[in-house]
């Protein structure tokens, strides 16, 4: 049942209670002083659902290119901890516990980089390139240290390399959106596409029984907003707000680290 409310909470929400209410009496306006026009449906088209349809597209590739980049980055942990484990004859317990908990402070920083506030990010970002650091610094001492080959070292340090590399692809679509210039176009349209279409929905009243006229204002109220409310979720993957938002599994990542 919660589940239940909280997906029609998505379609009906206050923005689109008020507009369809405007819909509504912009609607029955028009039919008491007969202003009525038929106008094209295609302006709906070009000016609402194209631009918001190209957000979603824009704003789920993007999802799509942070989940690929943040699994890449568990990758590379988990290969950074089975050199540490697993590649030198006697590994010192103390430096395999050392670089288990490198890993878990590195994906807690890493967490809170992109979970924080904005306001937070600078202050975040020095945490985890602290964390990258720390993961150098290992590599040199710990494990060029115990006897681990220079070649074998090299290899770690590319681990390391391409770990960077992910992480940077994913703080650049944190700090990069789609396009604001569009956002706004689609925006503004929606809350006023319901609005100035009251003579048409006057004109299409002929034709229905009475009280159905005002269906189609609700509808295409709910539907434009429902499609805002959907980039709004995709917009920001990171935030924990959104069903579709991704989940920094920390712990679970963790607990199965020796598995």
């Amino acid at each position: 049942m919660t589940y239940l409310l909280r997906q029609v909470s998505k379609l009906v929400n206050l923005q689109s209670i008020v507009i369809s209410g405007l819909a509504v009496l912009s609607t029955a306006v028009c039919i008491h002083f007969k202003f009525e026009a038929e106008f094209p449906l295609t302006i709906v088209a070009l000016s609402v659902v194209f631009p918001i349809v190209f957000s979603i597209g824009g704003a789920y590739k993007r999802r799509e290119s942070a989940l690929r980049e943040y699994a890449a980055i568990k990758g590379y942990l988990r290969s950074i901890y089975f050199v540490s484990r697993d590649w030198l004859e006697n590994p010192k317990p103390e430096n395999v516990v050392k670089m288990k908990s490198t890993i878990e402070a590195f994906l807690k920083n890493f967490r809170h980089l992109f979970t924080d506030s904005f306001e937070q990010f600078e202050s975040n970002e020095t945490k985890v390139y602290h964390s990258l650091s720390e993961f150098s610094l290992y590599i040199k001492n710990e494990l060029r240290g115990e006897g681990l080959s220079s070649g074998e070292c090299s290899r770690t340090n590319q681990y390391l390399q391409k770990m960077i590399i992910s992480f940077e692809a994913i703080k650049h679509i944190y700090q990069y959106r789609t396009p604001k210039s569009l956002r706004s176009f689609s925006n503004l349209f929606i809350k006023i596409v319901p609005i100035i279409y009251g003579p048409y929905f006057a004109f299409k009243a002929e034709e229905m029984s009475w009280g159905l006229e005002f269906v189609i204002p609700v509808l295409l109220s709910i539907i434009l907003v429902s499609l805002e409310n959907i980039q709004a979720d995709l917009e920001n993957p990171f935030d924990q707000i959104g069903e579709d938002d991704i989940v920094f599994n920390t712990d679970k990542f963790m607990s199965h680290l020796n598995d």
